[in-house]
């Protein structure tokens, strides 16, 4: 009997192919569809195509509840535990960008609205944003999970149907594995502090969050579970000390987000021009991101080395900002990939991962990966941002960096159902990217279909030491 992972019937993997690549092998199975492939290479796109849709992707990053949050519904995240919730992260910023009010969303999002009744709140707003990628990516999930073609008056109760009984315990396997085809995922919680101890620590791998660790600092959060009290930066050494030594070989990378806030321009400040400014925020000043910058940097240094020595990844967000309306400042933006450069020249033995191409500015990564030995790029939610664009990337980057440091999938999301639909654009755009250099006679079929394993799951197998942290994962106290 084969296992979940490989039993791919003829109708899923045409489903899994998503959008352009379900032409490809619905052309290669003899099913008379007329092919928009150009240049008579229908069969080097399909034989692309099948060898995509069957090969399992690593999962990069995501900010997936655990399945037990999901199964009560009552995680703070989950303001109404029905379709809505689907378009709750991500796609909901492109409905207020599309017009939708204030309070038409909070109407969308209440538990308090029928979730029958939430169509006609979202009617006017669909055709707009049905074929961005967050749009895209949560139509698709209601056509592999659902088996409703399209979200409509007529659909939507059956959606509603289709939610609530797939919601039952072991459901994460099911719509990661079976359906989305995902070896595991990378999960920076939202849930827990800097480490969550999964209940599925083999699907759900973490990273240890290092935000609170030099950005803010987070004292009481951090501290706590460490049972240090923090007097000085040596303390704040000791809670860093003390989450690595108690993580770091369960933990698949560090992660910080703190780009959203500020450049990642870390220069490597010592602990004696730190110190006076770690007091002042213990005696509870409000500092300036100016003069707090010094301590950030000495901070960051501090964790970045600690995951250095235990072997883990450095991932930080680059580029582009979630959310809607708000600051965001791209002449900083801009800046990342030039800041990135001077993270690897400082630390050539860190392993660094760009995360999200730095969109819109990824030409200059390709630049950066190309360059430096250390520097890796991680297409994770890229897709979903720019279904396009995230294709032009991986084209261009293919014929002009190292193969072996690019990562090409990762869902971002909260809710889990839409990372089928995020893997499916994926797996449309690397099938469209490989199938495009080939035409362009940049690859032959040979090296095109060489290159999917190591792009979709070998690459991060590598980097992220996955072997040996499923080793040590079988035996993690937690482990159920």
């Amino acid at each position: 009997m084969e296992t979940g992972r490989q039993e791919f019937t003829r109708r899923a993997t045409i489903k899994g192919a998503g959008l352009f690549g379900a032409a490809a092998v619905l052309g290669a199975t003899g099913a008379g569809a007329t092919s928009p492939i150009p240049f008579g290479s229908m069969n080097t796109w399909s034989e692309i195509a099948q060898k995509v849709i069957q090969t399992p992707f690593v999962d990069t990053h995501e900010h997936l509840l655990e399945e037990k949050s999901r199964l009560s519904g009552k995680n703070s995240r989950i303001q109404a535990n029905d379709w809505s919730f689907l378009l709750s992260h991500y796609l909901d910023s492109d409905l207020f960008c599309a017009g939708m009010t204030e309070e038409e969303m909070k109407q969308f999002r209440s538990a308090e609205t029928d979730p029958i009744a939430k169509w006609k709140i979202l009617e006017p707003y669909w055709p707009a944003v049905r074929n961005t990628g967050y749009g895209q990516a949560v139509a698709i999930a209601f056509q592999q999970l659902y088996d409703v073609e399209e979200l409509s008056a007529e659909t939507v109760g059956k959606i509603q149907s289709a939610y609530e009984q797939l919601i039952r315990p072991g459901f994460y396997e099911k719509v990661l594995v079976e359906t989305a085809n995902l070896d595991s995922c990378q999960v920076n919680s939202l849930e827990g502090s800097a480490f969550q101890e999964s209940d599925q620590p083999l699907l759900l791998m973490q990273d240890i969050s290092f935000l609170g660790m030099h950005v803010g600092p987070d004292i009481g959060g951090l501290s706590g579970p460490a049972g240090i009290e923090v007097k000085d930066l040596a303390d704040w050494h000791k809670v860093i000390d003390w989450w690595f030594d108690k993580y770091a070989k369960y933990a698949v990378a560090v992660k910080s987000q703190a780009a959203y806030g500020r450049d990642i321009d870390y220069a490597d400040v010592p602990a004696e021009q730190a110190e006076p400014i770690f007091k002042r925020v213990l005696n509870g000043e409000k500092l300036s991101r100016e003069e707090s910058k010094p301590m950030e940097d000495h901070l960051f240094w501090y964790a970045v080395r600690k995951a250095t020595a235990c072997n883990l990844p450095v991932k930080l967000h680059t580029g582009y900002y979630a959310g809607h309306g708000g600051r965001m400042p791209m002449s900083r933006l801009m800046k990342n990939p030039d800041s990135a450069i001077e993270l690897c020249r400082t630390a050539p033995e860190t392993t660094f991962v760009f995360m999200h191409i730095c969109y819109p500015f990824y030409e200059e990564m390709i630049s950066i990966a190309k360059h430096y030995p250390n520097a890796h790029i991680d297409m994770c939610w890229a897709w979903i941002i720019s279904p396009s664009a995230s294709t032009n990337f991986l084209k261009s980057y293919l014929v002009a960096a190292p193969a072996n440091k690019v990562l090409t999938f990762g869902g971002d999301y909260i809710p889990v159902e839409p990372v089928v639909g995020h893997a499916a654009i994926a797996r449309t755009g690397v099938i469209c990217a490989l199938g495009q250099l080939c035409d362009e006679g940049w690859l032959d079929r040979k090296r095109a279909l060489d290159l999917v394993e190591p792009i979709m799951c070998g690459n991060a197998r590598k980097i992220f030491h996955l072997d040996e942290k499923r080793r040590n994962l079988e035996k993690a106290p937690w482990k159920a």
